[in-house]
Formats: C-alpha cells, structure tokens, sequence
C-alpha cells in the first residue's frame, strides 16, 4: 500500500504534524482574507480614487471570477507538480499581487492587480485540501479538514471585520499589506513542508478525465452547486438586510461576521463528532442549523434575529460543508486536488448562479421572500446529501 493510501508520510507515524497543520491553516486564512477583504471597502475605494460605486465593484467582481475560473487550473497543476510547489509559487504571485494592490494609482491598475491576486491564491484552498487528504486516513480526516475550516472562516470574518475598520480609521491600501506579507512569509515558511506522495493519473488531462467519468463526483459535485447556492449565495443578503432596517454598515459588518464565530465554534465540535456520528448524520445536523437559521431570517431582520442566523449558517457551514468537502476528498484519489477544485468550481458557480437570480428581488428589499425560499431549498439539498452520502461506499 502507498504513503498516499494509509495515510502516511515518510518519518510521519501520524499523518500530518501540527506545525505543518499550521502552516496549510495559514495558506488557507490568507487566501480567505485577501478574498473577503476589498468587499466593505469599495464605498471608500470609490471615494479616494474618485470613481463611481459600479466601476469600483469592479475590482471584486474580477477577483471573484479570476478565484472561481483558477480553481481547476490550479487542481491540475497540484495534481501534477505537487501540493507544496503549487502553494509556494501561488503564494509568492499572490503577494507581489497584493503589494500591487498597495500602490495602485488608479482604478485600472488596482482592478489587474486584484484580477491577478484572485487568480493566485485560488490554489491554496484546493492545494491545502488535498495535502490533507493525502496524508490522512479517509476515517479521521474530517478532523484536520474541520481544523482547515476554521482557518478558512477566521480568515472571512477577519478579512470583512479588519478591512472596513482601517479603510474608515488609516487606509484601504494599508489592508492589502496583511495578505502581502503573511503570502511572502509563507512563501518561504512552506519550504520544508514535505511533499507527500501522490498517486499516478498519467496524461496532462487525465485528471479531469477521471473525475468527470465518476458519477459520485457528478453527484458531490451538484450537491456542491445547490450548498454554494443556498449557503453562500443567500448568505450576501444578511448585511444589506441589517442596512436596509438603518443598521449602521459597521454594525450590519460585524453581525454578518458572526457566520466564522459560528463556523469556527461548530468545527471544534464536528471534530470530535467524527467518528460518533456517521458522515450521514453530520450533514443532517448541518442542513436542520441552515434551515432554521433561514426561517428565523424570514420572519424577522431585526439585528438580533439576523445575528442568529449568522451563527446558525456558520455552524451548518462547519457540520455540513466539511463533511461534503471530505467526500470530494476521497471519491477518485487519483485526481484527489482536480476534485477539490471542481468541487470549488460548483460551489463558487451556484453561489453567483443564486446571486444573479436573486439580484432583482434583493434591489428591491423583499428579503423575507429570499429568506423563506433559502430555508425550502434547504430541504431537498439535505435530504439529497444524506441519502446520497449513506449511499456512499
């Protein structure tokens, strides 16, 4: 048996040391912070370059593309070149990208600077999945996935929170400085990260061949379209809800953040649920927490409902997302970092598919409607995931 099937890396009796844990929670938070950080900046961006609103959102809307459109491409690559080099060499783009973004003297240059930054660190998630599933056993591997998770959801609530507070108080170009730096140093941090082994997949798009030609990764990955969808694409309407009440955007913020308290505090739970619970049972627990979370948002967008739901959502995030990013891990292993990424591809793509349905009722504030039809989704996306993952052998 390989290295890659048991789990193990060569002097590594467990499978994957805590400070090389560290160091993949670290790619994953940069990646997660740069991505969520220009998002409360753009009213100020517009103001201080002297643009309109709609040119400035510009400057995220190309990041999130070039993030989404990168995935597969980077999956390809960490399935050829290796997981740590796809990382270091991501990394150090994304932090001369960032610096970039630093001492932009308009809005041109800022907006290829971000498209630039996106397109780069889109391959740490996937990379830093993928490590994990190649030296971790299949039976434990939600744990150190669940450990990846909270990473990823510090970096989003630290990433909108931190971002806003120094665009109002210093500068938005002191923020890009953050993921700057972090990327440069683990640029260098990750030199001795080991590579662990992979398995084979032979020709330059045999990956993809793969994981295409497995209906189980068709089925994760339309799992995956409708969770992007409901779970993120949904998620965008908790703020503007709050602002449309007269919430403060400050305050709208900082209870929208509450999604990565709540994500991070359920993984420290899912963590030790594996293994006691079936994987079946997880997403259970996860798709009841959306649920309600979306019915409380539907009969009321008070502060404190709203606040809730933001914990709720995080919490299903941690029980119900994990569980189907560790079935992506283990569904065609040979092609394990293709997976992730076009499990990233469906995600990211149902959650701009739901913002793009959606766009004309938020406009006009009907928020409770898209609340309440978030929560019916939510039922067929449950039962769907738990009879397909109990299926699952």
């Amino acid at each position: 048996m390989s290295g890659v099937e048991s789990g193990v890396v060569p002097g590594d009796s467990v499978g994957l040391p805590s400070r090389s844990l560290w160091l993949l929670r670290s790619a994953g938070f940069v990646s997660n912070f740069d991505r969520f950080c220009i998002t409360p900046m753009l009213v100020v961006i517009a103001d201080r370059l002297g643009v309109g609103m709609a040119s400035a959102v510009m400057a995220a809307s190309v990041y999130f593309l070039c993030y989404g459109l990168m995935q597969p491409v980077w999956g390809l690559a960490s399935d050829r070149l290796g997981r740590v080099a796809v990382m270091r060499m991501s990394l150090l783009a994304g932090a001369l990208s960032s610096l970039l973004s630093v001492v932009a003297p308009n809005l041109a240059v800022l907006i290829v600077a971000r498209a630039v930054a996106g397109a780069c660190f889109a391959a740490c998630v996937p990379a830093s999945l993928s490590y994990v599933g190649d030296v971790v056993p299949a039976a434990v591997r939600q744990r150190p996935l669940s450990d990846l998770m909270t990473a990823f959801s510090l970096g989003t609530a630290l990433g909108t929170v931190v971002a806003g507070a120094l665009a109002n108080y210093l500068s938005w170009r002191v923020v890009f400085v953050l993921p700057g730096v972090i990327a440069a140093y683990l640029t260098w941090a990750l030199r001795n990260l080991a590579e662990p082994q992979r398995v084979s997949s032979g020709s330059l798009l045999a990956p993809f061949r793969l994981v295409l030609g497995s209906r189980w990764m068709w089925c994760v990955m339309a799992l995956a379209l409708v969770e992007g969808a409901v779970l993120l694409g949904f998620l965008t309407y908790l703020a503007p809800a709050l602002q449309a009440r007269g919430v403060p955007t400050a305050v709208a913020g900082a209870a929208s953040a509450l999604y990565g308290a709540g994500a991070m505090g359920c993984a420290q739970l899912v963590k030790k649920l594996v293994g006691r619970w079936s994987p079946a049972m997880l997403i259970l627990a996860g798709g009841v927490q959306a649920a309600a979370a979306y019915a409380v948002a539907a009969l009321s967008q008070s502060l404190p409902a709203l606040a809730l739901t933001a914990l709720l959502l995080g919490g299903s995030w941690s029980f119900m997302h994990t569980t189907l990013q560790s079935w992506a891990t283990v569904v065609v292993p040979a092609a394990r970092a293709t997976s992730v990424a076009m499990f990233g591809v469906s995600l990211y793509g149902g959650s701009a598919l739901a913002s793009s349905l959606t766009a004309s009722a938020a406009a006009t504030h009907h928020y409770s409607q898209l609340f309440l039809i978030a929560a019916v989704l939510m039922f067929p996306l449950t039962c769907a995931a738990v009879v397909g993952r109990a299926r699952y052998r």
